[in-house]
């Protein structure tokens, strides 16, 4: 047997995704390099690893057993290197963390100058809402989440990072035609939401039923982006994290509509689950956090501060 580690690799995304083309993809490779190293490792067996029906790829029952093994395989090497590198008094290992939509405009600095210190460190960061966020905590999946709203469930201890404040915002194209009255906003033009489950649609819809604001009509959008996109295009307004919406407010895209009650403000908070316990990465990142989380601040997020 002459199979790589390389082609071990590939044959395991290939068999996530049921498919040369989106492997590839993931792998930063050309379809073709994909195809050639599975042709070398199919070379290596005298029982097909996959199969084509209906020109659809499927793995076969031993192609499940040889990527079952493979990923072993590649787990142990993966703890290998990083033994190696402990032994030489670096940090290592894997940092997995899950975030809340609107937080990717959040962590990735509060994650750069760790990254950056510690070669060995290895980062795994999911972007969903705070439903699935919620549930990696619960099974123990993640070291760490980013979120605006604390969960009852699991219990948590946090470390509190950024103010998270969320305004009224409408295009700029609905300048004119905007009524005097902001209220009128709420009765004459459509709203639009984040999906159910989005601690951002939660903060609205909380904010609509506290103040017992009328709504003319409902849209639901199920990224903070795509939600961005449609306010700029003038489908209607919404109540949006500032965090996500510097750009379109510097190219004069969107406005902040003053209204009474509003900013509505949480905080961005990272949180473990209290019974984790945590690994030397985990704990060096936390540690990290604690000496420059306000310098991180005050350094990329000075501009928050003049809203």
């Amino acid at each position: 047997m002459n199979y790589t580690l390389n082609q071990l690799k590939i044959f395991l995304y290939i068999t996530e995704y049921q498919s040369i083309t989106k492997a590839a993809e993931e792998l930063y490779l050309t379809q073709p390099a994909v195809s050639i190293q599975l042709k070398k490792l199919q070379e290596q067996f005298p029982i097909p690893l996959t199969e084509i029906v209906g020109r659809r790829l499927f793995v076969t029952d031993f192609g499940k057993q040889i990527a079952m093994a493979a990923e072993k395989i590649l787990a142990e090497v993966e703890a290998i290197n990083y033994q190696t590198m402990r032994y030489k008094n670096m940090l290592a290992g894997r940092l997995k963390l899950s975030v809340a939509s609107t937080g990717k405009y959040v962590m990735p600095y509060f994650l750069s100058g760790f990254i950056n210190k510690n070669k060995g460190v290895d980062l795994m960061m999911d972007v969903t809402n705070k439903s699935l966020v919620v549930k990696s905590l619960e099974e123990n999946k993640i070291d760490f989440a980013l979120v605006s709203v604390i969960p009852d469930h699991p219990k948590t201890n946090q470390v509190k990072l950024l103010k998270n404040k969320l305004y009224l915002i409408g295009s700029t194209r609905l300048k004119n035609k905007k009524p005097k009255k902001t209220i009128k906003i709420f009765e004459e033009y459509p709203l639009l939401f984040r999906e159910t489950g989005s601690a951002t649609r939660n903060a609205m819809e909380g904010f609509i039923a506290a103040k017992n604001l009328p709504v003319y009509k409902k849209m639901e959008l199920t990224s903070n982006e795509a939600l961005k996109q449609a306010v700029i295009a003038g489908l209607g307004y919404s109540i949006m994290p500032l965090i996500g919406i510097r750009d379109a407010l510097n190219n004069n895209e969107v406005e902040i509509i003053p209204f009474r009650g509003l900013p509505i403000e949480t905080h961005w908070n990272i949180v473990w689950n209290k019974s984790k316990n945590l690994s030397p990465v985990a704990q060096g990142f936390l540690d990290y956090l604690e000496q420059e989380k306000d310098q991180i601040i005050t350094n990329d997020f000075g501009w928050y501060e003049q809203y």
